[in-house]
């Protein structure tokens, strides 16, 4: 975004001094043009949270997945292996001790998931503010 350059009637230097009106006009524009920018700006921060949230998403889904996959595939081979071990254990053991194991390892990957979606904010709090503090201004400008 290419900054612009304002030129204010109290910059002319023809010789004339700006009115009144010609001064209070060019703080409007400057207003307006301060609030098109923060909309701009809000606009972006958003784009940025829902991207975010996108990738973190995609984690926790991952994560699911993958646990529930292997979750499966393991499940019956650790259940044998622990039997085959253990063969004291009785089989609702075995399959309870292999089945816990992977409950924490979900736990822990939604865990990171969730940490993910604390660790940014998800809505733009500055921008939103900034721009309506600006608006109010204006609001009761026009008042």
């Amino acid at each position: 975004m290419a900054e612009q350059v304002i030129n204010h009637p109290a910059d002319q230097h023809d010789g004339h001094e700006p009115t009144v009106t010609e001064l209070v006009s060019g703080i409007i524009d400057d207003a307006q043009k301060l609030i098109k920018q923060q909309v701009e700006m809000l606009r972006v921060e958003i784009r940025d949270d829902f991207r975010r949230t996108r990738e973190a998403t995609q984690y926790v889904g991952v994560g699911i997945v993958v646990g529930a996959v292997g979750g499966v595939f393991l499940l019956v081979s650790l259940v044998f292996l622990l039997k085959w071990l253990a063969p004291t254990l009785p089989d609702w053991a075995c399959w309870a001790i292999v089945g816990g194991a992977f409950v924490i390892i979900g736990g822990v990957t939604a865990y990171v998931g969730k940490r993910m979606f604390d660790s940014f904010n998800p809505l733009p709090d500055q921008s939103a503010e900034a721009l309506q503090e600006n608006l109010q201004w204006q609001t009761n400008r026009r008042k």
